[in-house]
Parts: C-alpha cells; structure tokens; sequence
C-alpha cells in the first residue's frame, strides 16, 4: 500500500470528481493517491487514468457492500450524487445514506459532502411563492442534498459540507447558451432579473475539493460554498459578447415562465433560479470567491472561462 493518503473519488469520471482526480494526479507536491470509484474499471476513461497513476477500483453508488470496500484504506473520499442522470431526489437519498454509512465502515477519516441548500428551510412547501415538486420539494435537485447533510454529520465522519455553484460548462452541455430569437438577435436567458448568480467552471469544483482535503483538519465540521465570481445576468452576456465577437444581450425571463419551457427539468431550473435570486445575499455569502482561490489559485472567473471554451459554446 501506498504511504500516501488515498482519496476515493465518486464520480471521478464526470465533472466534479474529475476535476479533483486531476488535481491529485497534477499535484506537484503529489500529496495524494487518488482512487477512481467506476462501476466499469475497464472502460477508456478508467484506463486512461490508471495508465496516469490513480487507482482504479469497482463500485457502485447504489451497491452499499462496493463503496465500503472501495473507501477501505482510504483517508478521504469526495462523495457526490447524480440528480441529472434519473432526476430522483429519493435515489440521491439513498446514495448519500450509503456513502456515509460505508464512509464509517471503512475509517474514512475526511468526506467532502458536494451538497446544496435545503431550500425548504426558507420556502416552506406551503409558501405559494414557488410550486411545490415531486409532492414534497422545492427545488429536487438542491432540496434532497441539503437534506443529506444530516447522514454524514450523524455518521461522525469527520466531513466538510461542500457547497457548489452553477456550472459555466452548463453553457456548452446544458442547452443554456445564448439563442438567437426571431429578430434574429442572440439573447442569453436567464430567469435572475439584476441579481448576482455564482457560478465556476465544473473544472474549478474538483480543484477547490482538493485544496479542502490538503486543508485536512481546518476543515472538519465545516460549511463552505465555492464561487469563481458573482456576475449579473447582464455581466454575462456582456463577457460573453466580448470573447465570442458577436451582440449578445441579456434577457430576464421571470420564473414563472422559465418554468413553462417544457424541457425536463425546467420546473426545478425555474424554482432554482428563483431562489438564488429571491435569497441573493446568503446564497451569494456563502460562495466566497477570494476563499475559493486560496483553496484553488488557479480559479478562472467567467470571462476566463469563456475564453478558454469559446470555440466549445453553441449559439443557437
């Protein structure tokens, strides 16, 4: 075994578990062993990696026995869930209670919980302000997070409740870049009126876990969020016209109507958007930029970011 610590990485072959597999495996200092949880040891993206150095192990989110085998002698483990795969807040319930309960079996001794708020803590299911969903949510993807945190702090794991922001990357995969209307105009949309929306690049979240794990200790207990910037709507479009060379504007689409758009999801989106929007303050609060890039000096801001994947955002 390695005198390293291990870090048993869930979803190290999508966004956020990825971003933080590349961190370890770039790390100058090569502080950490990264280990690549996959339910395919075998495919492409897993031998890639362990050609890099990481270990590759077989588990499954919804196998409670593979995940406390894959987080055994592991020091830390990043433990995210997959809301957009099967739009299910009681499959990420139960995915969250069993990396937890396998977190403790296994002597994990620090998890980075990639949460979100409960936003049902500010907007009762009975608040007519936004729709109630899926019977007993407000925003589904968010709302079963928050409701998790509660697994790991009553495990005892030593674990940092890890609060993300909106993906720039939702431009390219998403369906969120600027589309161009009947007047031939490209428009961004987004349903946030003047206020500020966090956001960071899905690369950047990886990193910044990695730099809470090299933290270690300073960070047990603790809530955090992480933000590249805070622009506006209109700072968006603005950046975006910029690098991309072209008149983009913004516009504000309210809620209510965003919810209307008929794509799966656009409900919960619409409910999302309208929460960071009517609780700007404390969303915004939380999701410190300047602690963001001390746990990740690499941090890109938005215009950063667009520049590096101009070629890669569609416009309609």
């Amino acid at each position: 075994m390695s005198e390293k610590q291990v870090i048993a990485v869930v979803g190290a072959t999508g966004a956020q578990g990825g971003g933080l597999v590349e961190a370890i495996l770039g790390d100058p200092q090569k502080r950490f062993v990264a280990r690549v949880l996959t339910r395919n040891p075998e495919s492409d993206k897993a031998k890639a990696l362990r050609a890099r150095g990481a270990e590759v192990v077989a588990a499954d989110v919804d196998d409670a026995a593979s995940l406390t085998r894959a987080f055994t002698g592991a020091h830390g483990a990043f433990c995210v869930t997959f809301f957009w795969d099967h739009f299910s807040p009681a499959k990420e319930l139960a995915q969250a209670k069993a990396m937890a309960e396998a977190a403790k079996a296994a002597g994990v001794e620090h998890v980075v919980w990639s949460t979100l708020e409960d936003t049902r803590t500010r907007v009762p299911l009975d608040d007519p302000r936004m729709p109630t969903l899926q019977g007993q949510y407000k925003v589904p993807h968010f709302d079963a997070k928050g409701e998790a945190n509660r697994f790991f702090v009553e495990s005892g794991v030593p674990t940092t409740l890890f609060h993300t922001s909106f993906y720039w990357d939702n431009l390219i995969h998403f369906g969120m870049a600027p589309q161009r209307g009947a007047d031939g105009k490209l428009a961004f949309v987004l349903p946030m009126a003047d206020k500020k929306l966090p956001g960071i690049a899905a690369e950047d979240i990886g990193r910044c876990a990695f730099g809470v794990f090299a933290g270690g200790a300073a960070f047990h207990g603790k809530s955090i969020g992480v933000a590249g910037e805070h622009p506006t709507g209109s700072e968006m479009a603005a950046t975006l016209a910029r690098v991309l060379g072209q008149e983009i504007v913004y516009s504000y689409v309210p809620p209510e109507v965003y919810r209307t758009f008929g794509f799966p999801g656009a409900d919960d989106l619409g409910n999302m958007f309208q929460f960071k929007r009517d609780f700007e303050a404390e969303f915004t609060a939380l999701r410190d930029v300047a602690r963001s890039r001390a746990l990740n000096p690499g941090l890109m801001s938005f215009e950063q970011w667009v520049t590096k994947n101009k070629e890669r955002i569609p416009l309609g």
